[in-house]
């Protein structure tokens, strides 16, 4: 079977017991980046097998992973930090195990935009998880969407891109759009900063210090 394993965000205390039994137990283990996963492993004494599998290999090994638990292998899936295939490498490989009947466990866990989202104190009775922002192709056509919603949304963004992104989003979604930009959440410096678009927008220009991974929240 294939187990869906989440990987502590920043506080490794966030790691559950069922998770490290099951990494564990399993034949293998798939890690989006082999060296990161190894420190996490390593603190918890899980000496089980790695494989790379991330979105440049996914496709090309999907067949011989589902052949591999086919015939009686175990495997768990994990991503450098969060669960699995939300913003990450895993739908693949999931849905390759559902068509061969094989059956998936996932296992409740860590997430950036769960407490991002509760922490916010915006409207979270319905919410829409937009995650990654395009780039460039696809992006402005995102935005506009966003700006119809009638309910909060959450996405993440990378700190060399907050400032353009909050632009973008007061551009859109008008400058006293309620909001809060959480950051480096389970992480020692966590912070969860809530005001209108503009006003979080200047507060970074000026006196923030926008690090580590960001979820942006933004309500209605």
């Amino acid at each position: 079977m294939l187990y869906i394993v989440p990987t502590p965000i920043g506080n490794l205390e966030d790691m559950t017991f069922r998770a490290i039994r099951i990494l564990k137990e399993v034949a293998m283990i798939l890690a989006e980046d082999t060296r990161t996963s190894r420190k996490l492993l390593d603190h918890f004494e899980i000496k089980t097998p790695l494989r790379a599998y991330h979105a440049h290999n996914e496709h090309a090994i999907v067949t011989n992973l589902v052949e591999q638990m086919q015939g009686g292998l175990s495997i768990a899936l994990i991503s450098d930090a969060g669960t699995p295939a939300i913003s990450d490498p895993g739908f693949l490989l999931v849905r390759a195990c559902h068509r061969a009947h094989i059956r998936v466990e996932c296992l409740p866990g860590a997430t950036a935009f769960v407490p991002a989202l509760v922490a916010s104190g915006l409207p979270c009775d319905t919410f829409h998880y937009e995650g990654f922002l395009p780039h460039k192709k696809g992006r402005m056509t995102r935005l506009k969407y966003l700006a119809t919603l009638e309910n909060t949304f959450v996405l993440y963004e990378s700190p060399h891109r907050l400032l353009k992104c909050l632009e973008e989003l007061i551009t859109h979604c008008g400058a006293e759009r309620p909001a809060a930009v959480c950051r480096e959440i389970s992480k020692l410096h966590e912070e969860v900063k809530t005001d209108t678009l503009e006003a979080l927008s200047n507060y970074y220009k000026t006196d923030g210090i926008a690090k580590g991974e960001i979820a942006i929240v933004v309500g209605v």
